[in-house]
């Protein structure tokens, strides 16, 4: 039995994938992010080239690759019907096949999602179809939010596109085989949908079984009511995103010339002092909380960095310099670059060493332990969480707040005035929460380290509820 070469390629820190797909010396790549040189190092490997790169639709969580590849490869783009962007790219008819090798590689437009909306169906040597590229039209166990497209037309509203995403999805996914592999765009944590498994690859079948958005007795008024119901809205930076993906960008390569530069301390001070930058610490939150430089934001490389990037700071234009751990300068800018945040003037080098050194202020954040604060609380003291809704729901403090992280631009006026407890999960969105409430001259609150996760060990009473439906 011939097993189709098709690999997928996750990357956690945005819960993406990428898809490689090759036969006899010929390659195609599928929504490609940003940092292309894996791709073009895998077909080397294989001896193939790089032919086709398909673009599922605009993305509006990630800066996609495709100039770059396209550039470096010579591979033609390929984008779905109704698609318009401006460069150089084949824009497929519904149900176009191209070959790869002696695959197939069928569009099928799939408009909901957004309107150029496309899937790729995957047939092998012998015409069976093997596998289903979905992009965001269907992940496992949800399928793509319906309102991300009314940033580039107004007339469509998320009522129009979820008809739409209903049409495509009992007229052009369902019947196709039980036993396709579907291979979707994201995985569990990305904000393109609302119920993603962890899972990242299943059967049609299964999907069928399991999943809510593809009831065979569903009617389209109720498949549009269960799609937009506690749908939360969109990150800033999604419009950005697009807008980058449509219209083009610079070069990976000529962003880390223009971005890794080293500052000495008094470089990096000033440069801090005499532009608009935000200066990003993408340490760890342990490290951050013992010592920083003031007004400084944390967000670190180790949790979901790229995402939380763009939810807080909104403005992928928005100038940034950079404290990191020693040697992941690199790291972070690639990984700023996939969520279109290119404007990075430097970091500094020797790192928040060369900072104290050179006798520059340095700022804290109390925080106290999950034992210090169940021996501490008694009540007194308000608590805010600063996780989603439906995790507080789950389990929380009893009488804590929620004021989830990506809501904290909007939520200042909300906060305690007296002295309170911040917490989230384990322990990194309080930190970011709380940097940003320093930087805002908030500064009446203690983190609880290891948050929920290391209060569950202590006597402090924990409760859960059910929130109503759609209810913050």
């Amino acid at each position: 039995m011939n097993i189709m070469k098709i690999e997928q390629i996750y990357t956690g820190c945005i819960a993406q994938a990428a898809y490689y797909l090759e036969s006899e010396g010929e390659a195609a790549i599928f929504d490609p992010l940003r940092e292309v040189q894996p791709y073009i190092d895998k077909a080397h490997h294989d001896g193939a080239r790089i032919k086709y790169i398909f673009e599922t639709h605009f993305h509006a969580d990630f800066v996609s690759g495709h100039l770059d590849l396209a550039k470096k490869t010579g591979a033609t783009i390929v984008y779905g019907p109704t698609a318009k962007p401006e460069f150089d790219a084949h824009i497929a008819s519904d149900d176009e096949v191209f070959k790869v090798g002696n695959y197939s590689v069928k569009a099928i437009h799939t408009p909901g999602h957004t309107l150029e909306s496309t899937c790729y169906l995957l047939s092998d040597e012998n015409g069976k179809p093997y596998g289903i590229i979905t992009g965001d039209t269907l992940f496992i166990g949800d399928v793509g939010r319906p309102d991300l497209a009314q940033e580039m037309a107004s007339e469509l509203t998320q009522e129009k596109l979820a008809g739409h995403l209903f049409d495509s999805l009992r007229n052009k996914i369902m019947p196709l085989p039980d036993d396709l592999i579907v291979f979707p765009s994201h995985g569990a944590g990305s904000a393109c949908g609302k119920n993603m498994s962890k899972e990242t690859t299943d059967t049609l079948g299964n999907q069928k079984k399991t999943n809510y958005a593809l009831r065979a007795d569903m009617t389209k008024e109720e498949f549009t009511a269960e799609l937009l119901d506690g749908l939360g809205a969109p990150p800033a930076y999604f419009p950005q995103n697009v807008k980058l993906n449509i219209k083009g960008y610079d070069s990976l390569d000529t962003v880390l010339i223009n971005s890794k530069k080293a500052l000495s301390a008094k470089a990096f001070e000033a440069a801090a002092n005499e532009t608009d930058a935000i200066v990003l610490d993408v340490r760890h939150e342990d490290d951050f909380v013992k010592r920083h430089i003031p007004n400084s934001i944390f967000i670190g490389l180790h949790g979901g960095f790229a995402p939380w990037v763009g939810a807080l700071l909104m403005n992928v234009d928005q100038p940034l310099l950079l404290v990191t751990p020693e040697g992941k300068e690199e790291e972070a800018i690639t990984r700023l670059s996939r969520v279109g945040f290119d404007h990075v003037l430097g970091y500094l080098e020797g790192g928040i060493d060369a900072w104290e050194n050179a006798g520059f202020e340095l700022d804290t954040m109390k925080s106290v332990s999950p034992e210090t604060f169940a021996s501490d609380i008694s009540g007194k003291s308000p608590v805010i969480d600063a996780r989603k809704p439906g995790e507080f729901g789950s389990e929380h403090v009893d009488g804590a707040l929620n004021f989830p992280l990506d809501t904290v631009n909007e939520n200042f006026t909300g906060l305690p005035k007296e002295e309170f407890y911040l917490h989230c999960a384990g322990g990194y969105r309080s930190v970011i929460m709380g940097s940003i409430l320093k930087s805002r001259g908030i500064h009446n609150f203690t983190n609880v380290e290891k948050g929920i996760a290391g209060i569950r060990k202590t006597a402090v009473p924990l409760t859960n509820f059910t929130c109503p439906s759609g209810q913050k």
